[in-house]
């Protein structure tokens, strides 16, 4: 064995046991005044590595004086939680998630949820699929509720595995192949053949009640107290940034926006109904795609954990 492939390892391990320290899917549970926090990672993140997630766990924890924070690690370790962002279906994520929510003690009265990038409309799919245990606030950092039509950047994989998934999404999307295995490709929304999205997508298609109206999905998603979007101004990641709004292209093109009020979704889903009693929270930010500051976090978000 070379001296280069034996300093390798030993990086390698002394990497793994860094992680191992810092893991903690969970945090805080202390105060029982405070309602629990249950986060969702993105694409090429993971649950609780500390310059992301964990960071976000420990902010939490600190500014709810030791709430309950529970950062979801899809799988059984984090290798497996970092492939469910692109290789592990959004179903099977979905009702794992809810099995795991449901046995955890500490949420039966009621949970919060904060989704960041894809993890937001993962989020809302529990919401409207598994009532128990009871969502109450739903925030969603950067999530793309009306698909996506566009992947400029891929982080975490190499540029050929980026291509080979630009490749596919843009020739193949609602393919079989594409839709079982590639999580982007179940949120592919083309708005220029909307028909073959509306057959093809696996999972946005369904969760927004393109296909058909689910009165089930609907109910559970009004009893939220709040669905927050928030929308990085300056996104550079989703296309369209205003899918974290839950807005979209007009049918037919990708230029024009239609208007939130004017979409299939806000029809089918009763996201008017939800406007109309002030559920619906739109929060813009400047910058790329989840640049949030400690500040930002604290002023915005923090507020919504502690309300009663």
């Amino acid at each position: 064995m070379g001296c280069k492939t034996k300093t390798l390892i030993v990086l390698l391990i002394a990497l793994l046991i860094v992680i191992y320290k810092w893991w903690k899917p969970t945090a805080g549970g202390t105060n029982p005044d405070v309602l629990p926090v249950v986060l969702w990672h993105g694409m090429g993140d993971t649950c609780c590595m500390p310059f992301s997630l964990g960071a976000i766990m420990s902010l939490i924890v600190e500014q709810t004086k030791g709430g309950y924070v529970r950062s979801l690690q899809i799988g059984g370790n984090p290798i497996l939680d970092w492939q469910s962002g692109f290789f592990i279906h959004p179903d099977e994520q979905v009702e794992w998630v809810c099995q795991q929510l449901l046995q955890d003690e500490r949420l039966a009265k009621g949970y919060n949820a904060i989704g960041f990038s894809q993890g937001g409309q993962f989020l809302r799919a529990v919401a409207q699929r598994c009532p128990q245990p009871p969502m109450r606030t739903l925030i969603s950092l950067g999530g793309q509720h009306q698909g996506v039509f566009g992947l400029p950047m891929c982080p975490t994989l190499s540029q050929k595995s980026c291509d080979y998934i630009s490749r596919l999404l843009n020739s193949a999307a609602y393919s079989e192949e594409a839709q079982h295995n590639l999580v982007q490709a179940t949120y592919w929304h083309d708005p220029i053949m909307e028909n073959h999205y509306r057959l093809g997508s696996t999972f946005l298609a369904n969760i927004n009640n393109e296909l058909y109206l689910n009165t089930y999905y609907v109910e559970n998603l009004q009893k939220l107290k709040k669905f927050v979007m928030v929308m990085f101004l300056n996104d550079t990641i989703v296309q369209p940034k205003e899918s974290q709004w839950f807005q979209f292209y007009t049918s037919g093109q990708d230029r024009i926006i239609q208007p939130f009020n004017e979409s299939k979704a806000y029809q089918d889903l009763h996201l008017d109904k939800m406007e109309s009693e002030g559920k619906l929270v739109f929060l813009g930010i400047e910058g790329d795609h989840l640049a949030i500051s400690k500040e930002w976090f604290i002023k915005n978000i923090v507020p919504l954990l502690l309300e009663k």
